[in-house]
């Protein structure tokens, strides 16, 4: 490429929230920010099998904007392929990576052992698209780097993570070559997260990619009383209110608005298990992430497990999903799409005083939207299962800035004119987010297509 040039390829996140990936290219570097697996629709996850347009021994670095499986869940697949670079992020980025990583392995190698011991896979020998090995490859390239510290990454480029809410560890990445600013922001939290501070924003900036998963949405629910009020209705039929919950921020806010709840005398003191063994070990990270990541204390962080029960095994699941009597359970996975979240969805799925309450984004294709819609039946495991229980979402729980929020986030942008471009959102959410900042700023706004490369002059 031109050394006056650089140009971003878009391979992921467009027209869907998940596969964030993006090539950008400048003074003879291949530079991959965010790696992360196509989630939902076969039609998206095919995707994972395809190669990268850029051979991956010739990409030269991956930078992270945090752990979630859809921003980090092709990098083994990338070392497969010949990567050999170093990957970025910071320390519980990393952290959460490594947890998150090292599961969809052992998921994927599972898999593949079912379909080949029953033969329901259209290839023979069905595989893993990687496995733990080459997990372990990818956690050798790991490479911790400080928030709100520019480094230079190769010659001419300055790169520089900075705070994003939304889970603990996620940053915005800013790029600096030559005279240009590129940033991208990652998935962007909430201004009033109960655990995490709000987003820092950027200041300057040429070009800017921002996620819009809630691009057309705002979220002006009273979550924390919809909480309440939920949990009093179902304790009364003494039913069970089921909760899927994504294992990394959502389980552990769960965990502490309940505690909250408990502690303040607005909920009664019915029994409350975590059924997550990966939101176990997000928990131990939240421990040792420290107060500057997040808003809990230790002291905190204990009294919430002495009142909430942690699961440990599956035979356990089962025990607690067949208890009588009012309860409240949150597991995995968030988007009902496997986990132990089944078990006991097996259960109350048929008890019309029972709840399936989901916490967050529902993405297409997965039981979660299934369920969010209104499905009669849901398929688990094989077996169609009626669908008599209450379903319910509380939205403001979710991880994502709403429009809104998005909007302030490039309010201190004002005094320049970036082109702007809407990634990570589907289609209402990113021509949403697209018309309002045009309204709003007057600035220049597209909503990219996948494996759509821009070009971008350096002067």
């Amino acid at each position: 490429m031109n050394s006056e040039m650089a140009s971003i390829r878009f391979l992921g996140a467009v027209g869907t929230v998940t596969g964030s990936k993006f090539l950008f290219q400048a003074l003879g570097k291949n530079l991959l920010i965010d790696c992360g697996l196509f989630q939902g629709i076969k039609e998206l996850r095919l995707r994972n099998w395809e190669s990268l347009p850029a051979e991956a021994a010739h990409i030269d670095a991956v930078l992270l904007t945090h752990g979630h499986l859809d921003h980090t869940g092709y990098l083994p697949r990338l070392v497969k392929s010949g990567f050999s670079g170093d990957i970025f992020g910071t320390g519980p980025t990393l952290e959460i990576a490594e947890i998150i990583l090292k599961d969809s392995a052992r998921l994927q190698e599972e898999d593949a052992e079912a379909a080949n011991k029953h033969g329901y896979s259209k290839h023979s020998p069905a595989l893993p698209l990687y496995d733990s090995e080459d997990v372990e490859k990818t956690i050798s390239f790991f490479r911790k780097q400080t928030l709100g510290v520019s480094f230079e990454l190769f010659p001419g480029i300055q790169v520089r993570f900075f705070y994003a809410g939304h889970i603990l560890g996620a940053s915005s990445i800013e790029i600096r070559v030559k005279n240009k600013t590129f940033v991208f922001s990652g998935d962007l939290g909430r201004k009033e997260d109960p655990l995490l501070f709000p987003p820092e924003k950027p200041k300057h900036a040429d070009v800017v990619l921002i996620e819009s998963t809630y691009g057309n949405r705002i979220h002006s629910e009273d979550s924390e009383g919809k909480l309440v009020s939920l949990i009093n209705e179902f304790h009364r039929k003494n039913g069970t209110i089921v909760i899927p919950s994504f294992a990394v921020e959502r389980t552990q806010l769960l965990m502490y608005l309940l505690w909250k709840l408990r502690t303040e005398e607005r909920i009664p003191s019915l029994p409350i298990y975590m059924d997550s063994p990966m939101g176990q070990h997000i928990l131990e990270v939240f421990r040792r992430s420290g107060e500057g990541w997040h808003k809990l204390n230790q002291d905190d962080l204990g009294k919430i497990c002495e009142q909430i029960r942690i699961v440990q095994r599956p035979d356990e699941s089962r025990r607690i999903s067949a208890l009588k009597g009012s309860k409240i359970v949150i597991a995995g996975s968030g988007m009902v799409t496997g986990g132990r979240v089944l078990t006991y969805l097996e259960e109350i799925l048929k008890d019309k005083n029972s709840l399936v309450l989901l916490a967050g984004y529902q993405a297409e294709g997965t039981r979660g939207r299934q369920l969010w819609e209104g499905k009669k039946e849901i398929k688990i495991r094989g077996k169609w299962h009626p669908v008599l229980c209450a379903v319910d979402m509380i939205e403001g729980f979710s991880a994502h800035a709403d429009q809104g929020e998005l909007l302030d986030w490039l309010s201190e942008l004002k005094g320049t004119q970036p082109k702007i471009y809407v990634v990570h959102g589907e289609k209402d959410g990113a021509q949403g987010l697209k018309k309002k900042i045009e309204t709003e700023y007057s600035w220049t706004v597209e909503v990219p297509g996948y494996n759509q490369v821009e070009g971008f002059s350096l002067e």
